[in-house]
This record gives C-alpha cells, structure tokens and sequence, in this order.
C-alpha cells in the first residue's frame, strides 16, 4: 500500500481519482487549495486506488493522507 499525502496545509479543492482507477506516477489525484493558489498532488507511484480518504471541502494538514493506493 501507498499513501500519498498532502504537502500543504489547505484544503480539498478537488479530487481527480476514483476508487479502482489505475494511476501512473506522477498522475494528479487531487488539488490542494491554500492562500488562494491551486497546488496538485500528484502520485510518485503507479498504482490502483484502493481508498480515498478525504473529501472536497475538507481543510487537510501537512503529511495527511489524501489517497492510498494498491
């Protein structure tokens, strides 16, 4: 398992995966919001998506997961 985390502290502006999509590295699986700036986050593994654990809207710390992959 692969646990991509978010490297900011904001919040979920956008999920760009589902469960059971097939990722490659370096594929954006979601957009942090953070001082009014769109960051991806962006798999460093390929990988299915076996759990999303965050939502849209969500506030999210530094080094929280955001997706795990499998």
């Amino acid at each position: 398992m692969t646990e991509i985390e978010a490297h900011i502290t904001g919040t979920v502006w956008k999920i760009e995966c589902a469960v059971g999509d097939e990722i490659e590295e370096g594929d954006t699986v979601a957009i942090l919001e953070s001082m009014k700036m769109e960051m991806p986050v962006e798999a460093e593994d390929s990988g299915t998506v076996a759990e999303i654990r965050c939502e849209e809207g969500q506030s999210v710390n530094e080094g929280d997961t955001l997706v795990v992959l499998e």
